[in-house]
């Protein structure tokens, strides 16, 4: 369990599973990610299943990222194995999904920045990446307040849209933190 000022990232629990799947029905929400399709409450229940094996497997994954305030779910953050992308592998990805409700608040920037602190820190990872596809202003923004850098573009095959590849390496992660 990770703590930031406003934010609880924590493994999850079954009351996750209808407030992630609202997220995961929001069309706008979804815009940027793979084909832009909504998810419903089973295939939530499935990517949180599949999340919580990275867990165990990779001893790390995907954060519920809880409002401390209220104990509302607002998303997710953390860190994954981004095989959709066979390319930038062998790599870790940083990722984040919040719901509307908490867009334009800092929180996924809030929430991003432990999960790196978290992988550089606690798991010893040397390099961190994030991907967007081409667009997704916004996650763009949010991984250049991380201090990462665009690698460059490609095409995620699993859907055609083109994507960027942003990253940052333990060394200067150091040097942007201090």
């Amino acid at each position: 369990m990770l703590e930031t000022p406003r934010l609880l990232l924590r493994r999850w629990r079954e009351e996750d599973v209808a407030p992630l799947a609202a997220v995961n029905a929001d069309p706008e929400v979804m815009r940027w990610i793979g084909d832009g399709s909504v998810r419903d409450e089973q295939r939530t229940r499935s990517g949180i299943e599949a999340v919580e094996h990275e867990w165990e497997a990779q001893g790390f994954g995907l954060f519920a990222v809880e409002i401390r305030s209220t104990g509302e779910l607002a998303g997710f953050t953390g860190l994954s194995i981004p095989d959709f992308l066979p390319e930038v592998l062998p790599a870790v990805e940083a990722g984040w999904r919040l719901g509307r409700a908490h867009w334009g608040q800092g929180l996924a920037t809030e929430a991003a920045a432990a999960a790196v602190r978290f992988g550089f820190e606690d798991r010893g990872l040397e390099r961190i990446v994030s991907i967007a596809q081409v667009g997704n202003d916004a996650s763009e923004r949010i991984m250049v307040k991380l201090g990462m850098h665009p690698f460059g573009e490609t095409v995620d095959p699993s859907c055609g849209r083109r994507v960027r590849v942003f990253g940052l390496f333990s060394d200067r992660y150091v040097t942007v933190t201090r």
